[in-house]
């Protein structure tokens, strides 16, 4: 027998250079070049080209592995268009994976993909699948699974096989006798500094008291910087034993040197050997991943139901027919004899809806083994182990179809009529949704619903924003978009894109670029809120959620919620007069670095990062934007700079920008690049030193450069060194850009320019204040009493009329622009000044550009757990236990769900009250029948009344004015408050106010029709 291993196949390396980083941008933040690198050496066949099969060939062809290759040559029919969205109806009669070769191969140019052939009936064997890293078996009877696993566990082929039947779904993993998964977690190593190791049996370690090391019992640690105990620095990774948050013990020291001072730990990932058993051995003995720990008994009972119904097959060359209770029984004594305690309703529903074909669920299996793919190419994550069942039977209907109802029809949707009834098949077509973004999880929300055929009745609609067009790094896992798409509006062409998919969606969905907030409510108002029955949200950012949540709340609508972050993903539902909604627990906000760590004391490669952020800012955008107000707005001296307190500062910074520094030519630009690397890491540095000395202090006598604060070294400028030069190059073209004067990218040029600049002699000053730590006050520089001998020096605006420098905008994607180029070299610079270990441009261009790591497999499966709930608010489900919120983090791999949190109740009186009750009232009433109808059916005396941010009436604003006030009728007293008109599409005003009762209590907001 041949042992398995993941290492690729010789001659089948591949240059890290030809990995497309402008494609792979966000995936390559969650995978590595490394495992990307074993991605493109890996040959993966995909047998049975239905909806699943497609799922997971679309996921790894956008992922990037070396090859797809696809096996079916069944003949396409009307009941694979249910989930199969790159097939067409003219496609019907064609070889499934013929017809569908030429759409898959669109999706990346680097992934050839390859037809295997054969003629319909005929079965895949195993002289078909030689030549192969990874296998993969879509909806393949048991026998031919286990003839073909065989071979592969003896050769050491990875094998997955996978299958979906309605609202059931079941996956098989075995990739080999001794697999070595490289990293199972896929989290970045944990890093610290340490105070302290003592030398004993023990070796116990004592890290700074600032941050909790984070490690866990079995983790592994390597150190670099200690003094004194010098042999842990690049030592074998020691193995951790935990004591505490701040503490953790690695073994005996005590043949070591003594501790000194310094030293920071860094967590090494070590390879982890898993064993799996081939599928003949597993069957017999399974060992289940749990997918939902409230259906903890569930997998015994579909381990058994899945086989049975393979036999079922085999034995009628059928399976069972819809809500068919004869088959039924079938199934559930087939089962039985494999496993007496399985739970026969959940086998008899399996029967129910073998011919089932759900596209959510082909989303949610799909994107989960095409994850498993990946795992077994790259070693990268842990694989799951070894059996996965699933099922959504609470997104059954609350009534559940007849046999009757769910006869085919000869549509495309008799794969979800199967499931759900025709009856229902109507209510999914007839409903109305709003989806806000189609970037990834926008994508893959609209194939779903082209393939359920949401929106596509007499009545139904979707509508679709998204202000954000098409750039290269979206093709990678936003999978309707292609090349020829890139600069066009997204919410336009994916509209197109799904309707190609499913031609009933022709006319059915309008697409908009009015991004939602408050200044498109004219767009999206309560005409635009009454039309549609939900909101489903695919959005990037936590500003535009809770806008969303909140306008939900305010209209009563369901909202769906979702989001990814690598391979994690989660799913909300929103309910009204049922759940909390989004904003009700949000995550607490991230830790920030105190800038006086940022500005003198940083000592770790973010912080320097972080540094040149504001560097680019103040040096490319800042200084531009100050030069064209001062132009362009009169009185901009006297104005602006009266209420700065760096006035001093900015009127320099115009001198300078636009006289005494002016670039004529870009050779200009090279010495003013090459005279602030002088000032930034050398003159700047040596100022420090001289107020801050390396032997200074603290009042208590220890030294004051030790445990964070690194002791930095000023740079001498030397043009033969990569970064300081990059520095030059990227600076000099940058400036160049605000003069709008053309650049260069020839280094010798640079170098010879560089080296021949008089660089002014330096002397550090007496007196200058250094913030040592966030609590003192940052030090202002002097204001000064020559502003006026400075601002003398600038030239009058009307003498430079039409006259505009370019402030940069800060663009992460364009490679040719020089924006990261500066930020890395920058940074680099700076941590060298620190001896900080320098990041490479990819790590730079993430921290910087804030980039979110991603990958289309988590986009894929979230995206089905939030269409199996949709299903539920079509039905109108109103129980919390009907509803699941998703966490999953595909890496581990985890699946998580919990019923969603109950709205808090709160209570006036004896009444009580959520979220999501209002008072209204209609007919624009007056401010004092408002006061007096709370005092006559609530007996609450109203205090205060306010509208947006306008107080428009206290009980303590005076006689006058509430004789004034109380009157008016409720719309004039806005205007008149506010002093702006209301505009013409506002009906309704939202009115918060505050009353007195013997408890003080909170009442719910006022909706106020005008």
């Amino acid at each position: 027998m041949i042992e398995s291993s993941n290492t690729p196949p010789v001659g089948m390396d591949i240059d890290e250079a030809a990995i497309d980083e402008g494609l792979y941008s966000r995936q390559l933040y969650v995978l590595g070049h490394e495992a990307m690198k074993r991605m493109a050496a890996s040959n993966v066949l995909i047998v049975g080209l239905q909806g699943l099969g497609v799922e997971i060939a679309k996921n790894i062809a956008l992922a990037g592995v070396k090859s797809v290759t696809i096996f079916d040559p069944e003949l396409v029919t009307v009941h694979d268009l249910s989930s199969q969205f790159f097939l067409r109806a003219e496609d019907v009669g064609k070889s499934r994976a013929e017809a569908t070769l030429p759409r898959l191969a669109e999706l990346n140019a680097y992934v050839p993909v390859r037809n295997l052939g054969g003629v319909p009936g005929q079965q895949i064997t195993v002289d078909l699948v030689q030549g192969f890293q990874v296998i993969v078996l879509c909806g393949v009877s048991y026998e031919k699974q286990l003839e073909i696993n065989d071979w592969t566990h003896q050769h050491g082929v990875h094998f997955i096989a996978v299958e979906t039947r309605g609202l059931f779904g079941s996956a098989f993993n075995d990739f080999g006798h001794k697999f070595t998964c490289v990293d199972p977690t896929g989290e970045q190593a944990l890093t610290g500094m340490i105070v302290s190791v003592n030398q004993d049996a023990e070796g116990l370690v004592t890290c700074l008291d600032e941050t909790r090391h984070g490690l866990e019992d079995g983790d592994f640690v390597t150190f670099s910087e200690v003094q004194g105990m010098a042999e842990l620095n690049g030592c074998e990774p020691r193995k951790v034993s935990v004591k505490g948050p701040y503490t953790f013990t690695i073994g005996d020291t005590s043949n070591l040197g003594s501790y000194k001072t310094g030293g920071i730990f860094t967590q090494v990932k070590m390879p982890k050997l898993i064993e799996f058993k081939s599928l003949r051995e597993s069957l017999k003995a399974p060992e289940f991943f749990i997918s939902d720990f409230a259906k903890f008994d569930r997998p015994a009972t579909l381990h058994a139901g899945f086989q049975a119904l393979s036999q079922f097959r085999s034995q009628k060359n059928r399976f069972p027919r819809p809500r068919n209770a004869e088959d039924g029984a079938i199934l559930v004594s087939l089962a039985k004899a494999i496993n007496a305690d399985i739970d026969e309703k959940v086998v008899a529903e399996l029967a129910f809806q073998a011919t089932g074909d759900l596209s959510p669920v082909v989303a949610v299996l799909g994107g989960f083994v095409a994850q498993e793919v990946l795992k077994a190419c790259s070693a990268k994550f842990h694989p799951m182990v070894q059996h996965f069942y699933f099922d959504s039977l609470e997104s059954l209907p609350s009534t559940l179809p007849t046999e009757e109802e769910c006869q085919p029809t000869g549509s495309r949707y008799d794969g979800q009529i199967a499931v759900f009834g025709k009856s229902f098949q109507e209510r999914i077509a007839n409903h109305r949704q709003f989806l806000v973004g189609s970037g990834a999880i926008g994508c893959e929300m609209l194939k779903n619903w082209s393939m359920i055929g949401l929106g596509s009745g007499p009545r139904g609609i979707i509508h679709i924003t998204d202000l954000d067009t098409i750039e290269k790094s979206n093709l990678n896992r936003q999978f309707l978009f292609r090349a020829k798409d890139l600069g066009k509006f997204k919410a336009e062409v994916a509209a197109v894109a799904v309707s190609e998919m499913n031609p009933d969606l022709e006319g059915k969905i309008l697409a908009k670029q009015e991004p939602v907030g408050p200044t498109t409510e004219s767009v999206y108002d309560a005409d635009f809120f009454d039309g549609i029955d939900g909101v489903t949200n695919a959005l990037d950012n936590v500003k535009a959620r809770l806008y969303m949540d909140q306008r939900c709340v305010f209209y009563k609508k369901p909202l769906l919620e979702s989001g990814t972050l690598g391979t994690k993903g989660n799913t909300q539902v929103v309910i009204p007069n049922l759940t909390e909604s989004y904003a009700s627990s949000q995550d607490p906000p991230e830790k920030e670095t105190p800038s006086c760590t940022v500005k003198s004391f940083p000592n770790a490669i973010n912080h320097t990062i972080e540094w040149s952020r504001k560097q680019f800012e103040n040096m490319f955008i800042k200084p531009a934007q100050a030069v064209n107000a001062y132009l362009s707005e009169p009185n901009y001296l006297e104005t602006s700079l009266k209420y700065s307190g760096s006035s001093k500062e900015q009127i320099e910074q115009i001198v300078s920008f636009l006289v005494t520094d002016k670039p004529l030519t870009f050779e200009e630009c090279i010495v003013w690049a090459r005279l602030q690397f002088e000032r930034d890491y050398n003159n700047e540095i040596r100022q420090l030193l001289f107020s801050l000395p390396k032997d200074a202090v603290t009042t208590t006598g220890q030294p004051f450069w030790s445990g964070p604060k690194r002791a930095p070294d000023p740079l001498s400028f030397d043009s033969s060194d990569a970064i300081h030069l990059s520095y030059i190059i990227a600076a000099a073209n940058l400036h160049a850009f605000n003069y709008g004067l053309r650049g260069e990218t020839d280094p010798a040029i640079f170098r010879k320019v560089a080296d021949s600049v008089l660089v002014p002699e330096f002397t550090p000053r007496s007196g200058v204040k250094i913030q040592v730590n966030e609590n003192e006050p940052v030090p202002q520089a002097d204001a000064g009493d020559d502003n006026d001998n400075f601002s003398s020096k600038l030239p009058s605006p009307s003498s430079l009329a039409g006259y505009r420098l370019n402030p940069v905008e800060f663009e992460k994607d364009d490679d040719s622009n020089h924006h990261i180029d500066f930020i890395t070299a920058a940074s680099n610079l700076r941590a060298m000044n620190y001896n900080i270990e320098t990041a490479d441009r990819h790590t730079t261009k993430q921290i910087a550009g804030k980039i979110i790591p991603a990958i289309a497999t988590t986009t894929s499966l979230v995206t089905g757990l939030v269409c199996l709930e949709l299903y539920k608010i079509i039905d109108g489900k109103s129980k919390l236990e009907d509803y699941k919120n998703g966490f999953v983090n595909l890496a581990l791999p985890f699946f998580g769900f919990s019923e969603p949190i109950a709205a808090a109740k709160n209570k006036y009186g004896t009444t009580e009250w959520t979220l999501w009750d209002r008072f209204e009232f209609s007919n624009d009433p007056t401010l004092n029948d408002i006061v007096s109808w709370f005092q006559t059916n609530h007996k609450l005396e109203i205090t205060m009344v306010s509208q947006g941010v306008s107080m428009l009436w206290s009980s303590f604003i005076g006689k006058k004015k509430s004789e004034e006030r109380l009157p008016m009728k409720f719309s004039k007293l806005v205007e008149f408050v506010s002093k702006k008109a209301i505009p013409p599409h506002v009906k309704h005003l939202v009115v918060e106010v505050m009353v007195s009762d013997e408890d003080g209590e909170d009442v719910p907001f006022l909706v106020v029709k005008i």
